[in-house]
């Protein structure tokens, strides 16, 4: 149930959306950036680049250069190194070429993606770095994303090396424990599942509930907050009948004791929702008239 390839012309979409929003978060219902306007010459050009402050995997590029193709005049923003990249500090990713005013209304509306999805990248490669040695093992993110901006936080997941889990609620079934308790028991909820035709995700804390989710016939348990112990007997009991996945907290050491116990996935909703922003800088090389 790992998510399949994204809808390049929704994203694109999605992308004009996301990046007008949070211009007008800038510029006001005036579209204006007072300061540059008051301080900055409207005819002089300018050059930046864009410069990695602290070691990281860069991401975001689409929207930063989005950001300078939708404000007018429009700049050139070129990326010179693309998404995936580990940079260094004092590595130059990018540069915009254009009217200086420009420039700087557009510096922290991309900075911002830029940041925030480089960090996501960033830690992503830490997890799949540290998961390296255990190449049957599946790296996955959540639904645990910013409200919006879940297509360019996935897309930051691959740069680092990690895959999607599910889009949403509406491509797979991943019944949670609310679900169990409701349908009044994993088995019933599973047979309830099953209507849809699609693989079955069942959630599990207890080896009984593992138990119940195998004999109906679930194709993926989730391995909610299990202790490792309780993970490896899991691991046992399961015997290749269907896939685990561990999730629930995963700290780096975590998902690779999880490894260690013989699991086929790793979910890690740190990546999305925890991940500090990597430290880049807009910095101004040249001007001209």
């Amino acid at each position: 149930m790992v998510s399949s390839k994204p809808d390049r012309t929704a994203q694109r979409t999605d992308l004009d959306r996301v990046v007008a929003v949070a211009l007008a978060e800038d510029l006001g219902e005036r579209n204006v950036d007072v300061t540059t306007e008051s301080v900055i010459d409207a005819d002089l050009m300018g050059e930046a680049v864009v410069v990695a402050r602290k070691p990281g995997v860069l991401s975001g590029s689409d929207a930063a250069a989005r950001v300078f193709d939708m404000i007018r005049p429009r700049c050139d923003y070129v990326t010179l190194v693309p998404d995936g990249t580990r940079v260094e500090a004092g590595d130059e990713v990018a540069k915009v070429t254009g009217p200086l005013r420009v420039i700087l209304i557009g510096e922290r509306t991309a900075l911002n993606f830029l940041q925030r999805m480089s960090g996501i990248a960033t830690l992503t490669r830490k997890y799949a770095d540290a998961l390296a040695p255990f190449p049957k093992v599946t790296l996955l993110d959540t639904r645990k994303t910013t409200p919006g901006l879940r297509f360019l936080e996935r897309a930051a997941v691959r740069s680092g090396g990690g895959h999607n889990h599910r889009d949403g609620l509406w491509d797979a079934i991943l019944i949670k424990d609310n679900h169990v308790a409701a349908a009044g028991g994993v088995t019933e909820a599973v047979r309830r599942a099953r209507k849809t035709a699609m693989p079955v995700e069942v959630e599990v804390e207890t080896l009984e509930q593992l138990s119940k989710a195998l004999d109906s016939g679930a194709e993926i348990v989730l391995l909610d907050n299990m202790p490792i112990e309780l993970m490896r007997r899991a691991v046992e009991i399961t015997a290749g009948r269907a896939k685990l996945e561990a999730s629930g907290g995963m700290t780096l050491e975590g998902a690779v004791a999880a490894a260690k116990a013989g699991v086929d996935r790793i979910s890690v909703g740190a990546l999305t929702h925890s991940a500090p922003a990597l430290d880049l800088s807009v910095e101004v090389t040249r001007t001209w008239r």
